[in-house]
C-alpha cells in the first residue's frame, strides 16, 4: 500500500546520505534463502583505503562480498559501485577485482594463462602485458609458467589475485586472501596492499586472523549473525563501550604517589602496581584522559607514559561477539 508521503512497498529503500557518495556502498542490503537469512539489513559506505571485514564463521561475509561484486542479487537493498548499481553492468565489473575464497582456477593452466585469460576476459588491448605486470606484483613470476594444478595453497592464492588485479581496478574484494601463505608471501602481500591503499585503492578483505587485520587495516566491519555489529576505527570502536572499564599503564616518577592521588578521582575504578608500572581501571576514557595531567601536577609527578593496554581488535570483537 502506499499513500502521500509513504514510500511504496516494492521501491528500494533510500540510500543514506553519508553512504550515497562512497566508493563502495551498501544501503540496507539483506540476502535470505528461503527462510535462512545470510546477510540482514547491512549499511555502509567505504572509502579509499583497506577496510577489514570480520565475523564468525556464517555471519555473512562472503555472500556480503559477493553482492558487493555483483555476482550475487540482493534480495532487499542496493550495492553501489562508484553510485551506480552493482550487477549485469560490464561498466561496474571494470571497477571490481575480486579474489574470492574458493578456488576459481583451472589446474591444466599455467599461472600466466590464467591471468591472460583474465585480460582477454575484460577486453584489454594487451593482455600479455596486462598479466605479466600483474604477476610481477604478486611475485610469482618464478611460477608463472607451472600449471596452476601443482600450486600450493599460497601460490593459488596470489595467482587468484593476479587475476584480480589484471584489469587495474580502483576496487579490490578480498575474500581470506592470506590462507595457505608462507610468512614471506604474507609480508609481501601486506605490502602490495598498504601500497595500492595508498594509491587511492577502495581494498576490502576479509579474515579470521585478527593480527592480520589490526596491522593492516584502517578501518572494520564487523559482522554478527548476518548483521553489520560495527563499523569504524577499532579504537575508536573500544572507546565508544561504555559498559567495560578501560585500562591504562603509567610509568611515571612516583608510581606511589601518583597512585595515592588517582583513587581519589572519579572515573578510577581501581589501581595496582604491575611489573615496575601502574595499572590503572578507569570508568571512562575520556574523563580519566582529561584528569591524569592535572593529577600528575598536583602530585608533583613526571609523567612518562601513558598507555591504553586494552585498544586492541581482540578486545573490540570478543565484545562485539559476545555481546
Amino acid at each position: 500500500m502506499s499513500g502521500p508521503g509513504r514510500r511504496p512497498l516494492w521501491a528500494p529503500a533510500p540510500v543514506p546520505a553519508d553512504v550515497a557518495g562512497a566508493p563502495l556502498a551498501a544501503a540496507h542490503v539483506a540476502r535470505w534463502y528461503g527462510n535462512v537469512v545470510a546477510v540482514n539489513d547491512v549499511t555502509f559506505g567505504i572509502g579509499a583505503g583497506v577496510t577489514g571485514l570480520l565475523g564468525p564463521n556464517g555471519a555473512g561475509k562472503s555472500t556480503l562480498l559477493h553482492m558487493l561484486a555483483g555476482l550475487l542479487a540482493p534480495s532487499s537493498g542496493q550495492v553501489l559501485i562508484q553510485g551506480r548499481p552493482a550487477g549485469r553492468d560490464p561498466a561496474v565489473y571494470r571497477q571490481l577485482g575480486l579474489a574470492p575464497e574458493r578456488d576459481a582456477a583451472y589446474d591444466f593452466l599455467t599461472g600466466r594463462e590464467f591471468a591472460v585469460l583474465s585480460a582477454r576476459l575484460a577486453r584489454l588491448p594487451d593482455p600479455e602485458g596486462a598479466a605479466r605486470r600483474a604477476i610481477a606484483m604478486v611475485d610469482l613470476e618464478g611460477a608463472a609458467d607451472r600449471a596452476i594444478g601443482g600450486y600450493s595453497k599460497g601460490m593459488r592464492q596470489r595467482v587468484k589475485l593476479a587475476s584480480a588485479l589484471v584489469h587495474d581496478p580502483p576496487i579490490l574484494l578480498l575474500d581470506e586472501p592470506f590462507n595457505g601463505m608462507d610468512p614471506r608471501q604474507r609480508l609481501h602481500m601486506m605490502d602490495l596492499l598498504h601500497r595500492m591503499a595508498a594509491e587511492g585503492r577502495v581494498i576490502l578483505f576479509s579474515s579470521h586472523i585478527l593480527e592480520e587485520v589490526e596491522r593492516l587495516a584502517q578501518q572494520v566491519l564487523v559482522m554478527v549473525a548476518g548483521r553489520l555489529a560495527a563499523a569504524g576505527d577499532y579504537r575508536a570502536l573500544r572507546r565508544l563501550m561504555t559498559d567495560r572499564p578501560h585500562t591504562f599503564r603509567l610509568h611515571t616518577s612516583d608510581d606511589r604517589a601518583m597512585a595515592a592521588r588517582l583513587v581519589a578521582e572519579a572515573p578510577v575504578l581501581g589501581v595496582q602496581f604491575e611489573d615496575g608500572a601502574l595499572d590503572v581501571r578507569a570508568a571512562d576514557y575520556g574523563s580519566f584522559t582529561a584528569v591524569v595531567a592535572r593529577v600528575a601536577k598536583l602530585a608533583d609527578v613526571s609523567l612518562y607514559e601513558l598507555l591504553p593496554t586494552d585498544e586492541t581488535l581482540e578486545s573490540v570483537f570478543s565484545y562485539l561477539v559476545g555481546r
